[in-house]
This record gives C-alpha cells, sequence and structure tokens, in this order.
C-alpha cells in the first residue's frame, strides 16, 4: 500500500487550459490519476503541450456534440477495466471515465448543469440516480469506489457563499442536495469535509461574470469521495484555489492505496 494522489479539475475547454499554458504545474506535481472534466475535446485535439510529463496511459470519454462536455484521465496506472459508462451516460455526452485498479472503481465524472431548462434539470435528476445505482451495484460486489469531479451541486449552506439567494437556482436546489444527502447516508464520504470539518468559504467554482472570484463569491461544487471501506486510507483532501486557468479550481486527495 502506498499514497496516491488524485487531482481532479474542471478546466472548461483543454485547448484554452493549453493556450494560457495553466496545466504546466502538473510537471512538479505529477500526480498519480488527474481527472479533467469539460475538455470540450475529442481525444486527437487534445495538445500535447499541456505539461511535459509524459503519462503512460490517457482516456477520454468526448461528447458526440463536439466542443461540449467531455472528460479525460491521464495515469500511469494500467486499469483492468475500462468504460466511458454509457449506462450513466445514455445520452453520450462524454461525461464519465470508468477505470477500475486493484480492487479500486474509479470515476471521473462531469455531472450535467441542471439551469438550462426544466428538461435538463430532469435529466441531472436521472444521470444522479443511474449514476448512484451503479456505484451501489459495483459495491455490493465488493468493490471500493472512488468518484471526483464536478458534481454541479453544493451540498449545504456553508458550500456557496449566497445560499438564500441561490435557494431557487438549479445547483442549490433542495432536491439536488437531497442526492447527496442519499449519497452519504448510503456509506460514501464527501473527503473535503472529513478532512476539514466545517471550514467555511471554501469554494472550487466562481461565475466569471461578476470578479467572483476576486470576492471570493464562490460555490464548491467539486468532490472527492469515497466508499466507507477507504475511510481509514484518507490521508488529505483539499481546495487548490492559488491555480488559474478556468471558472473551477482543482481539488485534490491524497490516499493510501
Amino acid at each position: 500500500m502506498a499514497k496516491k494522489r488524485f487531482i481532479s479539475w474542471n478546466v472548461n475547454g483543454i485547448r484554452a487550459i493549453a493556450r494560457k499554458e495553466a496545466l504546466k504545474w502538473i510537471d512538479s506535481k505529477i500526480p498519480d490519476i488527474l481527472a479533467l472534466q469539460e475538455i470540450k475535446a475529442q481525444i486527437e485535439q487534445i495538445p500535447d503541450n499541456l505539461f511535459n510529463y509524459r503519462y503512460k496511459n490517457l482516456f477520454v470519454s468526448s461528447s458526440h456534440k463536439k466542443g461540449q462536455s467531455g472528460v479525460a484521465v491521464f495515469t500511469d496506472i494500467e486499469p483492468h477495466y475500462v468504460s466511458n459508462c454509457y449506462e450513466v451516460d445514455i445520452l453520450k455526452e462524454g461525461r464519465i471515465n470508468e477505470l477500475h485498479f486493484d480492487n479500486i472503481a474509479f470515476f471521473n465524472v462531469y455531472f450535467p448543469n441542471g439551469q438550462r431548462t426544466s428538461e435538463r434539470l430532469e435529466y441531472k435528476l436521472q444521470f444522479y440516480d443511474r449514476f448512484f445505482n451503479h456505484i451501489e451495484n459495483l459495491r455490493a460486489k465488493g468493490k471500493d469506489i472512488i468518484f471526483c469531479g464536478d458534481v454541479n451541486t453544493a451540498h449545504k449552506e456553508i458550500d456557496l457563499a449566497r445560499p438564500k439567494e441561490n435557494e431557487n437556482t438549479s445547483g442549490f436546489l433542495k432536491i439536488e442536495r437531497e442526492w447527496i444527502d442519499k449519497v452519504i447516508k448510503a456509506g460514501y464520504i464527501d473527503t473535503f469535509r472529513y478532512i476539514h470539518g466545517e471550514k467555511p468559504k471554501q469554494y472550487t467554482w466562481w461565475s466569471a461574470r461578476t470578479r467572483a472570484r476576486e470576492r471570493n463569491v464562490g460555490w464548491r461544487i467539486d468532490y472527492f469521495f469515497v466508499s466507507n471501506s477507504l475511510k481509514e486510507n484518507i490521508i488529505d483532501a483539499g481546495i487548490m484555489p492559488d491555480i488559474f486557468g478556468s471558472d473551477h479550481c482543482p481539488i485534490y486527495l491524497d490516499i493510501n492505496l
């Protein structure tokens, strides 16, 4: 068993990130797993100058609609099973990387945003339920679960700067927050809160329109969850707010595996 570092980041366009040279810091960190969401690219469009380190493996799930969604995992770990998890991502929007290694089922997920229309909110809730059922089925088979990414929902009032103003906004609706309640009740750990407790003003996303990041008017909508079976393995988890380039910042998990 050895410490593994996972980093997750919604980059809001991997080609834009490359132009900004906003992933060059990876060369000084070299996480065991780098999980990116909202890459907005097909695999052949991913720049080769994101950082100098050359990972052995790159796994990509791209949307059938070019320039939208998309997720990618860079890792030196050799998984024995890889899937785009279309039983959950039924519209094939490029929202999930599923990798199994040892006894771990790892998921890099870009959960849908429900703000656009009522239909998209309904799809988001259905996606939530399909994903939960999928990981529960794997856990019933004895798998340890790690999932990360942009969940697109702040869990509690402490997880966004202006909860009262956003009670009727998708991303903080009661029904969305109840899904996270269900995940935690079922035995999954929000690793950030496990490490940091009720530490306030800790956000991972800020609106780009209102200088919100400068004023730290944000939301914590990016997470690392692990199944309770891995609780004793958690070493550290945190947010990396000093890294720029996207409207999100990266988050990390250190865990013994």
